[in-house]
C-alpha cells in the first residue's frame, strides 16, 4: 500500500503526467527495494483505484491526475 500511495502522490504532485508511462514491474521494485510480487500488488491496487492502466505489449500508464476515492 506505502508503494502504491506514493507513486499516486507522485501523480498527484505533477511528477508523473497522464499518459506517463510506468517503469516496469521489475523496475519498480528494485526502484523502492521491494519484492516483484509487491511491486505488482502496487500496480494493480492503482488500476483498482482508476489511476493506471496497463495495454498489453505497450506498458502501464496514468490514467488520470487524481487517484479516484481519495482526497
Amino acid at each position: 500500500m506505502q508503494v502504491a500511495d506514493h507513486i499516486a502522490a507522485r501523480v498527484a504532485a505533477g511528477e508523473l503526467r497522464l499518459g506517463a508511462r510506468l517503469p516496469g514491474e521489475r523496475d519498480l521494485a528494485e526502484e523502492y527495494g521491494v519484492a516483484i510480487g509487491t511491486a505488482r500488488r502496487a500496480v494493480q491496487e492503482l488500476r483498482d483505484r482508476g489511476l493506471l492502466i496497463t495495454l498489453p505489449a505497450k506498458g502501464t500508464f496514468v490514467t488520470e491526475q487524481q487517484p479516484k476515492g481519495r482526497v
